[in-house]
């Protein structure tokens, strides 16, 4: 009984692992989050705060 829970569980961990790896990755690739992404790599650069255009 404990094996089949334990190998349950590892499999279903590692399912829902490379799911969420793949929604993350989709979410950090798409090219419509370039511009935020953009913006939040020239922020330690930039003069002003957090908020500043």
């Amino acid at each position: 009984m404990y094996e089949a829970l334990s190998s349950f569980a590892q499999t279903g961990g590692l399912i829902y692992f490379v799911v969420m790896f793949g929604v993350a990755l989709t979410y950090a690739l798409w090219p419509r989050n370039q511009e935020t992404f953009d913006k939040a790599a020239r922020l330690p650069l930039s003069d002003g705060g957090p908020g500043d255009e």
